[in-house]
């Protein structure tokens, strides 16, 4: 399906190269997206019998009531090529931003639940579903807590090493991982009783294979010196082949897919994250990171499901070449049904499996049907404490046709009802058309974190790659014209976190159930709910479902300040006066608001480091190099925050800006959620977009 996504790009930049011949580019490029989209359809259309590969339908869309007409009135819907034309881009590598066809869904299989967190058991009809205690699972908050704690682990890992990322970076701090890794292995070979530790790896090709030094030649050392213990294997997409292969560059070809699965396991201890093993998410790139401690079933799983994507990844050999598991097809040289067909079956037979496992064990013993009460547990030496916290594997391989994870998030979205609240975080802000459709038309309440242009990981990058920040910004004011169209600015708020110095790639999803403070489901792993990660990529994230209000605190904590108390979440709009690299100067304490002083004859306007304060009027540049900072692309945008217009005061901490004017030089405003880029601001009045 991925490469029915993919081809229609391609084919349309391909045949744009070809001198005079812009009519025939412009109608084959139409008439591949047609069918691209006709067959997208049949395969997700119930009535033609698509299902996902649990064989349940995917969730339909249930809006509430006048929703769709309001859709209508907007031209939202109704309108053809109008999702294909919010994601359009110019260049091959934003070419995932183009959204494929809304799939049609059915309502979530859990039409009659039970009340509190036991309503999302329905999960475990997809999945297999594991009881753990919540003083098993620990919530990390910062980058170098992630990678002392996998050094560590590391350390005095017994009997398994898994690791599975998108790429191993090249520098010291990597070094020094691979150094814990050989000195690990070492130990394990002198040992009185040697023990069977074995080390598994899984990277992407493309991305691992990048440059003259890269992931591969980092763990050559490892190979050559410990060739049977050590397993690296390096997963090429199956929709990168033939002639595509050898015309998209280098730096490119990973938007055609990846292996971005990030699951670090050592012996029964598990850490699920969406960082991968490079020096900027060990020290000054915020993500999430969940440790799962003890967790032996997790664990087992976790490594089934890596070995079975190394099974058909190609093996890295010692002497840098690569090869294929005997009786595997070749992902980019053999046929690419029959290998998907394999890779399916693999995968499969893993999640079965395991599913059919814990169905048993639970049916004996966590959900109230319980064949084995706690006290004969107790006699038979069980003791564990009982489960409070329920863990959920997601996996999303739609290269595979695996969609497990894309009909969980769904059907969440689809079941969160009115007085719910939905807090949802993503670096890079690229929603589906169904995922989008979801947010505009259900009931609950969302909050959606963004990372701002600057703490955007292509910031200041070369080339094409620059402008991706600004790409994001465009599909935030897309997103956000759409929400002002329904009138829903009040129940869709955008954020965007912005520290000095630090880069976000978090990403995640939070459920708070209507009337409770404290979220009782998270979904945490490697998704960005995105097109890439729902069509092309290997994803695999967990949603927790827990009773305990210590670990729904520390949920709630991370959610509240992500990372550290020093980090900010700027309400959207508020650091879109930051375009051009300015930042607000300071933070002002909690507390409630300063008296006003004196009232003066002009406005008061947000203090910006060091740039032009400018009028009234918000003025957007064209995309480009912006004349005050011509070292970076970006969005120049020049504008004031009034106290009549755009701010009013609230002393909430964490959405406090320092205001400068007459009377006091800091007094606490909240500037209220408003649109990316509006062409005309009135006083008191909507934006016109």
């Amino acid at each position: 399906m991925a490469a029915a996504a993919a081809g229609p790009v391609l084919w349309r930049r391909l045949l744009g190269l070809l001198p005079g011949r812009p009519g025939w580019a412009a109608l084959l490029g139409r008439l591949s997206d047609r069918l691209g989209r006709n067959r997208d359809r049949r395969r997700r259309s119930p009535a033609a019998g698509g299902l996902g590969c649990s064989g349940h339908p995917p969730p339909r869309l249930t809006l509430a009531p006048g929703s769709h007409q309001r859709l209508l009135q907007a031209g939202l819907v109704g309108r053809p090529g109008v999702d294909r034309a919010w994601f359009l881009s110019p260049w091959l590598l934003l070419a995932p931003l183009l959204s494929p066809a809304v799939p049609q869904v059915t309502s979530p299989p859990c039409c009659l639940c039970p009340e509190g967190v036991h309503r999302f058991q329905w999960i475990r009809n997809l999945v297999p579903e594991f009881g753990v205690s919540s003083s098993h699972v620990r919530v990390l908050s910062s980058p170098a807590e992630f990678f002392e704690l996998m050094k560590g682990q590391i350390n005095v890992a017994k009997r398994r090493v898994v690791m599975a990322s998108l790429y191993l970076g090249t520098g010291p701090l990597e070094q020094e991982l691979v150094d814990c890794l050989e000195s690990t292995l070492e130990k394990s070979l002198q040992a009185k009783f040697p023990s069977d530790l074995k080390v598994s790896i899984l990277l992407d090709f493309t991305r691992g294979s990048r440059g003259r030094k890269n992931s591969r030649t980092m763990l050559l050392p490892l190979l050559q010196r410990f060739p049977e213990q050590v397993r690296v294997s390096l997963f090429h997409t199956p929709n990168l082949r033939g002639l595509l292969r050898l015309l998209i560059p280098e730096r490119f070809n990973e938007t055609i897919g990846l292996q971005h699965i990030k699951v670090y396991l050592f012996d029964n201890n598990v850490i699920l994250s969406g960082a991968n093993l490079s020096d900027s998410y060990f020290t000054n790139r915020q993500d999430r990171y969940v440790f799962l401690q003890d967790c032996a079933e997790i664990a087992d799983f976790f490594t089934e499901l890596v070995d079975a994507v190394g099974d058909v990844s190609l093996q890295l050999q010692g002497d840098d070449t690569v090869h294929v598991v005997e009786g595997m097809v070749h992902p980019y040289k053999g046929d690419r049904a029959a290998y998907c067909r394999a890779a399916n079956k693999r995968v499969m037979d893993v999640i079965n499996s395991a599913r059919a496992r814990q169905q048993v064990l639970h049916a004996q013993t966590f959900h109230g049907d319980s064949l084995l009460t706690q006290e004969d547990a107790a006699a038979a030496g069980d003791r564990r404490p009982a489960p409070d916290t329920w863990i959920y594997p997601l996996i999303q391989m739609k290269p595979f046709e695996i969609q497990i994870d894309e009909i969980v998030t769904e059907s969440l979205l689809t079941e969160a009802e009115r007085g719910a609240r939905v807090y949802l975080t993503t670096g890079y802000f690229n929603l589906t058309q169904a995922y989008m459709d979801l947010v505009l038309g259900t009931r609950a309440e969302y909050q959606i974190l963004l990372a701002s242009p600057e703490v955007n990981g292509f910031f200041g990058a070369k080339g094409v790659a620059g402008a991706i920040p600004a790409a994001y910004v465009h599909i935030e004011r897309q997103f956000y014209r759409a929400v002002c169209s329904l009138g829903q600015q009040e129940r869709v708020q955008l954020q965007e976190y912005w520290r000095r110095g630090w880069t976000f790639h978090a990403k995640g999803l939070w459920l708070y159930l209507a009337g409770s403070s404290l979220p009782c489901l998270t979904l945490i792993g490697s998704p960005n709910f995105g097109y890439r990660s729902v069509h092309r990529d290997l994803e695999a994230q967990i949603a927790i479902v827990t009773e305990s209000r210590a670990l729904q605190q520390q949920l709630h904590q991370w959610q509240r300040e992500p990372g550290s108390s020093q980090a900010c979440w700027w309400p959207e709009g508020q650091s879109r006066e930051a375009r051009q690299g300015a930042a607000l100067r300071s933070r002002v304490p909690p507390g409630p608001p300063a008296a006003a002083a004196a009232p003066a004859p002009r406005p008061r306007e947000l203090r910006l480091c060091g740039r032009e304060r400018a009028s009234l009027t918000r003025t957007p540049q064209p995309l480009g190099r912006s004349k005050r900072s011509p070292e970076r692309r970006s969005w120049g945008l020049r504008g004031s925050l009034t106290r009549s217009g755009w701010l009013s005061p609230l002393g909430c901490a964490d959405r406090q800006a320092q205001v400068a004017g007459p009377g006091p030089t800091c007094s606490p405003w909240k500037t209220q959620v408003r649109p990316v880029f509006s062409a005309t601001w009135k006083w008191g009045e909507q934006p016109f977009l």
